[in-house]
């Protein structure tokens, strides 16, 4: 059950508080080191995954943990940054990347007590909004919200676009339980 695997998804999930704590202290360094954090957690989030595929490390612990970590690693970041930049133009973008999250988590176990979670199992598109997420992230948080404007503009556009993937995909996922939805299979 404690495979390497399953220790970078536990790994992953200490560093949620690392990364408040971090961010919110009255270092010079905050903002850098959070967006390592934050970053190193995205790098753990593929290894974990590769590592338990190569090695058939595969565990229904790991199958639950994994994407609990990497939604709970998300949700932490987006209300830290939320709160330290304040704005509907950052509030916007993060409440639907965290509302999709819940949403679609919901589905996925739902769609599982009916024996039907691989029809909405993680897509191609689910993927890349994910690591548009990562960068966004990263880029928002290595700096200052009151200034390097340019960065933050494309940490901006990056949030955008990954939102934006959030919605089609969380359309997407429920196009495809609609008729269990419905009650019509």
């Amino acid at each position: 059950m404690f495979n390497i695997a399953n220790q970078l998804t536990l790994v992953r999930i200490a560093f949620i508080p690392l990364l408040v704590v971090v961010y919110y202290s009255p270092f010079e360094w905050r903002f850098l080191t959070s967006a390592a954090l934050f970053g190193l957690a995205g790098i753990t989030d593929w290894l974990d995954g590769y590592i338990a595929r190569k090695y058939n490390l595969t565990t229904p612990f790991g199958a639950f943990l994994d994407p609990v970590a990497d939604k709970l690693m998300v949700a932490v970041a987006l209300a830290v940054l939320i709160q330290s930049h304040s704005s509907v133009w950052f509030t916007l973008p993060a409440t639907v990347i965290i509302c999709r999250e819940i949403v679609i988590s919901a589905l996925r176990e739902w769609m599982a007590e009916l024996g039907k979670r691989a029809k909405v199992a993680v897509s191609i598109v689910g993927k890349v909004k994910t690591t548009l997420q990562i960068i966004a992230i990263v880029v928002l948080l290595m700096v200052d919200p009151k200034g390097h404007y340019w960065i933050n503009v494309v940490g901006y556009i990056t949030l955008y676009a990954a939102a934006m993937l959030t919605l089609w995909s969380m359309f997407v996922y429920l196009r495809a339980a609609w008729p269990s939805l419905r009650g019509h299979e």
